[in-house]
């Protein structure tokens, strides 16, 4: 059974990817910054099913991260890559500090970029292998108040499905995970709380088993809501302006309108 690779296990989506494969007896890589959650994931994991976890703690978004992942990987055939690591921000782009909104961009579009590039080479040799990209409806439209993570999004979106499009006949399969809202830390990081947009929020273990299935099934895309599904069609239908204004809305707290 492969052994899959989960950035960004600590908490939320990560750690729901992770408890998925392992209760298939199928051996991790987990990693994060956070070494803490990691051990404890390792010990849940290890101690309920016939798995052998790898914790690895790494910033991904800074020099040298993904570099130090690649070299704890050595040894171990990689063949299942959930790329899940990323994080976003609320406010208007010229208050927000600019080091944070250059690591998102590291974080959510480099590094998803160089591990997909590091770890799909030896799925190809081996003729075998998936990849889940976590992308975001939110990548379908542009994000006032939200601009760099949708922008980011919006990458992660169209990377996904094109890596897909040339990996076809090789054995390996590309699939890209585009959730709405969930209820997650991720929330509380980027200063999200009081939004309407997050009141019906997904739970996390939802979201990752329906992206952890398409991925398995070889699928392109999984948007886990019809709804959402519905909704981004419609608004490819809408003039820009009238997005722009829908989108900054959404992103718009009570106490700002």
């Amino acid at each position: 059974m492969p052994t899959a690779l989960v950035t960004g296990a600590s908490s939320g989506l990560g750690r729901e990817f992770a408890r998925l494969h392992a209760r298939r007896d199928r051996d991790l890589v987990v990693t994060a910054r956070r070494i803490d959650e990691l051990e404890s994931l390792k010990g849940e994991l290890e101690g309920a099913h016939r798995c052998c976890v790898t914790v690895v703690e790494a910033d991904l978004s800074a020099p040298g991260g993904v570099d130090a992942l690649w070299h704890a990987c050595e040894g171990i055939d990689i063949g299942v890559l959930i790329n899940n690591a990323g994080f976003g921000g609320h406010g208007p782009f010229l208050e927000q500090d600019l080091d944070r909104s250059l690591a998102m961009i590291t974080l959510n579009v480099a590094t998803l970029s160089a591990l997909a590039h590091r770890f799909a080479a030896p799925m190809v040799a081996r003729g075998s292998g998936r990849i889940l990209n976590v992308g975001s409806t939110a990548g379908f439209l542009p994000g006032p108040l939200q601009a760099v993570y949708y922008a980011t999004k919006a990458y992660v979106n169209s990377f996904s499905q094109a890596l897909a499009e040339e990996l076809d006949g090789t054995g390996v399969s590309a699939t890209l995970l585009a959730p709405g809202p969930i209820r997650t830390g991720f929330i509380e990081a980027a200063d999200l709380d009081g939004l309407s947009v997050f009141e019906h929020a997904a739970e996390p273990a939802t979201v990752a088993r329906a992206g952890y299935e398409a991925m398995m099934r070889g699928e392109l895309v999984c948007i886990d809501d019809r709804r959402l599904a519905a909704m981004s069609r419609v608004l490819g239908l809408l003039p820009r302006s009238a997005v722009l204004k829908l989108s900054r809305r959404s992103m718009t707290k009570s106490a700002d309108a």
